[in-house]
């Protein structure tokens, strides 16, 4: 009796998490992208950092005339209150003691992922060409999953809340620093993508399913459902690391806003087919389904930044984070699943209902993205 209300209770939380939380988007990130070069003449490492013009709202007001617009004028009327948060959230230190700072230009304007970006110059003054101490904690208190790209001598960094400080070498590029911090972006990221998650979760509910009659029946064998998943899991894996690949070393090039589109159509047919079953047969659908999402942890990695050393090693390593988050996700899910699988509540209520909820934000996913 404690077993089944434990299973139960495991499984309406899971279930009332991915619900609640679907307003997160599943891509528009926080990031900021910094961007130094070691200058051997002068001890210098100059560069850029590139700063989104909403996360800099939360910290001035750059809209002085109310008018619901931004201009170049009232941003560069800001220019002292920015200078100083770029000293306050960037530390420079080496033999322990902090390097000066000093702006060399002007600003300048870009885009990343059709969001404005201010790019305002940086440079930080060493006495030689040792390792050096960054540390970087702008808008982690606004959110927590604000991170920025550090690129130093083309060798990236991903600087986290938990991760703020980190030494930096440009005489030296680590294979492992490079493979961890991507693998670590990869099972972030398909946490926080909820249609993904909600992809697999919708594969999940009627993996432990068989129809039968025109009703959903409990399959009986458990080795069978474990099959039936790994076919289903590994149909995924394969296509999105295929097209992830291919995307983010530009043999792929597609419209994100149509990729996006894409895969909230894979959510809400794939639930629509739980509640009323055409397919039943998910391992050639799903891998067709998985080309689309590969494209889209793609438009991560992009964001991210491939290291220009590792370029092959970020791809797989990223890739292999996705392999690993997804994993979890089954490994959670899956004996929650078998356990309920021939509960009568759990094929007539739980699973429609579920599938209807999923349906329903991939719908409304639908009418953002198109």
């Amino acid at each position: 009796m404690n077993i089944y209300f434990f299973s139960v209770n495991s499984l309406l939380s899971c279930l009332f998490y991915l619900f609640c939380a679907f307003p997160v988007y599943a891509h528009q990130l926080s990031t900021s992208y910094i961007h130094l070069e070691y200058l051997e003449e002068s001890h210098q490492y100059s560069g850029t950092w590139q700063i989104k013009i909403s996360d800099l709202e939360q910290r001035t007001t750059f809209d002085l005339n109310e008018d619901t617009l931004i201009s170049w004028s009232e941003i560069t009327a800001k220019t002292a209150t920015i200078d100083n948060f770029v000293k306050e959230n960037i530390v420079v230190k080496q033999n322990n003691k902090q390097c000066s700072f000093q702006k060399n230009g002007s600003y300048q304007l870009d885009h990343h992922f059709n969001d404005p970006y201010l790019v305002v110059p940086i440079t930080f003054n060493c006495l030689s060409d040792n390792t050096i101490e960054l540390s970087y904690k702008a808008f982690f208190d606004n959110d927590e999953n604000h991170k920025a790209i550090v690129s130093l001598n083309k060798v990236n960094r991903v600087f986290t809340k938990n991760n703020g400080v980190q030494l930096l070498d440009f005489k030296t590029s680590s294979y492992f620093t490079t493979f961890t911090q991507y693998v670590y972006q990869g099972i972030l990221h398909i946490w926080m993508g909820l249609d993904h998650v909600l992809f697999v979760m919708t594969l999940l509910l009627t993996a432990v399913l068989i129809r039968n009659n025109g009703d959903w029946q409990g399959i009986n064998s458990r080795l069978s459902i474990v099959k039936q998943t790994a076919w289903i899991v590994t149909a995924f894996t394969i296509a999105h690391s295929l097209t992830l690949t291919a995307t983010a070393l530009d043999i792929l090039s597609f419209n994100t806003r149509w990729i996006e589109l894409g895969i909230a159509l894979s959510v809400l047919l794939t639930a629509l087919n739980n509640i009323w079953p055409i397919v039943l047969k998910l391992g050639w659908i799903t891998f067709a389904f998985g080309l689309l999402h590969g494209m889209g942890f793609a438009s991560v990695l992009s964001e991210l930044g491939l290291s220009t050393d590792y370029q092959l090693l970020s791809i797989l390593a990223f890739n292999l984070g996705v392999e690993i988050g997804q994993l979890a996700i089954v490994l959670f899910s899956l004996p929650i699943l078998i356990y309920v699988r021939h509960f009568v509540w759990y094929k007539k209520w739980i699973m429609p209902i579920a599938s209807l909820v999923i349906a329903a934000v991939a719908l409304v996913w639908c009418f953002e993205r198109f």
